[in-house]
């Protein structure tokens, strides 16, 4: 097939670090609080992939059919799908629910009418995602915060932003984890493990809380539960998935000291917000956003695993 792209990618994946930083010739932008997609367009078909390989094609065909009207005949787009609030504020709750429009913010270009890209510099490649770009309703280029890093988390800061992802702007395209692109966060959220549930109390109906855990060095450990931001709806969908997981024998290696619980094979993972880690890796105030199926569970890491010493690119 002449267009034809004759590869298939894993998205390039940012690390963690603990402070906002500013180094030059590096670029500073938005982070989104979505779904990682990688957009293939060869000629009229389009296809959406999750970073696990997941075809999102169908769930996002007004983004697909964007996609499809831009002019390249190929392209290979990264990107995140988001939804965003009043105050233009991308919400992975608001992708949940279904309710707003979902947008695609493209930020990256591996492949363009026939040319690979990914052993280019960002900055060429984003030159080419620009030209390849139609800003619209549906599809549009990823936002650039301010040229210094301490002024750019600023404003993510004020603007209520998850935080900002720094990128090196010579960094070729390289699939995996990388110290090329970084990601501040403003807001705590994490991807956590379900390994149970406590039952319900009063009113509440299917369980009380979600028993959450992270993995460190292959083990999982238990780091607190969530019994908040769950809607009635939500509380029976989640009832229902964890009917054929239930297991007499705690997944996690320490265990809660909780009274009715009930637990889990550790296959779903659940978005959290949270006010902070305490000192023994706690989460402190998390509030549930929804589950996580583009993600899997061994991923989900304790803060020290994902988390780099040092504040920017040369620590």
């Amino acid at each position: 097939m002449k267009d034809q792209i004759p590869f298939r990618v894993h998205a390039m994946l940012a690390t963690v670090v603990k402070k906002p930083f500013d180094q030059p010739g590096w670029l500073y932008e938005e982070k989104y609080d979505g779904y990682r997609i990688l957009a293939y367009r060869e000629d009229a078909k389009v296809t959406l992939l999750s970073r696990n390989d997941k075809d999102r094609t169908a769930a996002f065909s007004g983004i697909a059919d964007a996609i499809r009207r831009l002019p390249s005949r190929t392209l290979l787009l990264d990107g995140e799908v988001v939804a965003f609030d009043k105050h233009k504020v991308s919400r992975f709750q608001l992708l949940q629910q279904g309710n707003v429009e979902p947008r695609y913010a493209a930020f990256d270009c591996l492949f363009k009418d026939g040319q690979d890209l990914r052993a280019e510099p960002l900055s060429l490649r984003r030159n080419a995602l620009e030209k390849a770009i139609r800003s619209g309703e549906r599809i549009f280029l990823s936002h650039r915060l301010a040229e210094n890093g301490i002024a750019a988390f600023r404003i993510a800061k004020e603007r209520g932003f998850e935080g900002l992802v720094a990128k090196d702007e010579t960094s070729p395209y390289v699939e995996g984890r990388s110290r090329q692109w970084l990601k501040v966060k403003v807001h705590q959220e994490e991807e956590l493990v379900i390994g149970g549930y406590t039952a319900p109390e009063g009113a509440r109906q299917h369980f009380g809380a979600l028993l959450l855990g992270g993995y460190d060095h292959g083990r999982l450990h238990y780091v607190g539960k969530v019994g908040t931001g769950f809607s009635h709806r939500t509380l029976a969908l989640l009832a229902r998935a964890f009917k054929p997981l239930v297991r007499k024998v705690s997944p996690f290696i320490d265990p809660p000291r909780e009274h009715r619980v009930i637990y889990i094979a550790p296959k779903l993972v659940a978005q959290v917000a949270f006010e902070e880690w305490t000192e023994d890796r706690k989460l402190r105030q998390p509030v549930f956003l929804g589950l996580r199926d583009d993600k899997k569970p061994e991923e989900c890491l304790l803060p020290d695993m994902i988390s780099s010493p040092g504040t920017g690119p040369e620590a």
